[in-house]
């Protein structure tokens, strides 16, 4: 879950402050200034450059602190740095500052969920969802989704799915996790059309191979489910859910 929700996360801070107003008493320099070194921030976070992310986070602080993007992006950069108190104070300063942007509380919502406040996270990710500003409500809706089922609530999960993809069908993460979400419940009809949307549209992988195999074999399709794990051995002999597989077939599951 967590690195989708980070990715989400960053797209929805990037597509936001591309065109953001934000709230701010600074002159216009400053605030530009802030707004390029927080941009600056999340492209060296991307790469992986932690000590110039923070460098130019911490630059655009001083610039202008009361920029909701400056603070989106401390947000991200404090999490990045495990400074978990500065990164949740950024996080609700940029709420406050953005008046709810959206986007904002996406990231926020998403950062809430991955630090095990799952039950916080998701109310703030449906209000993301629901809030008639947003342009976007599917990567909300699909985050609600991931919260809720790393929390269980698995018929919960299902609703803030399907939600998502009502406003956008195509979306792989979220028809992969329908498709798993269909087999734990038992739906294993669902789940194999789920699975074929999404492998009509993303590249054959290790996971969706695993998962196929599992679908077909809760179906009672052995021939096809013998496909999967065929091709899921011969492709990728040496990933993780070829080891699952071959602990399944010894344990004759």
């Amino acid at each position: 879950m967590s690195r989708r929700l980070v990715a989400v996360a960053l797209l929805g801070l990037v597509a936001w402050s591309a065109g953001a107003q934000s709230v701010s008493d600074n002159a216009p320099d400053d605030r530009k200034a802030a707004q390029a070194n927080a941009q600056l921030a999340i492209a060296y976070l991307r790469e992986g450059d932690l000590a110039t992310a923070r460098e130019k986070l911490e630059k655009a602080l001083e610039q202008d602190p009361n920029l909701a993007e400056t603070q989106l992006a401390a947000g991200f950069v404090y999490d990045r740095l495990g400074e978990d108190a500065k990164a949740r104070a950024a996080y609700q300063k940029a709420v406050r500052l953005s008046r709810d942007s959206p986007p904002v509380l996406n990231s926020y919502g998403s950062y809430l969920c991955l630090h095990g406040q799952r039950v916080e996270g998701e109310k703030v990710l449906v209000k993301a969802a629901e809030s008639p500003l947003n342009r976007n409500p599917e990567f909300a809706w699909a985050n609600a989704g991931r919260c809720a089922r790393a929390e269980g609530r698995l018929k919960e999960a299902e609703t803030y799915y399907r939600k998502a993809l009502a406003f956008k069908a195509d979306q792989l993460d979220t028809l992969f996790g329908m498709a798993e979400l269909e087999h734990e419940l038992g739906n294993d009809l669902q789940a194999r059309a789920f699975l074929e949307r999404y492998s009509s549209i993303a590249p054959i992988s290790a996971a969706s191979l695993w998962l196929g195999y599992r679908i077909e074999r809760g179906l009672g399709d052995d021939a096809q489910a013998e496909l999967y794990a065929d091709r899921l051995k011969r492709e990728y002999p040496m990933s993780a859910e070829t080891s699952a597989l071959l602990d399944s077939e010894r344990a004759g599951k």
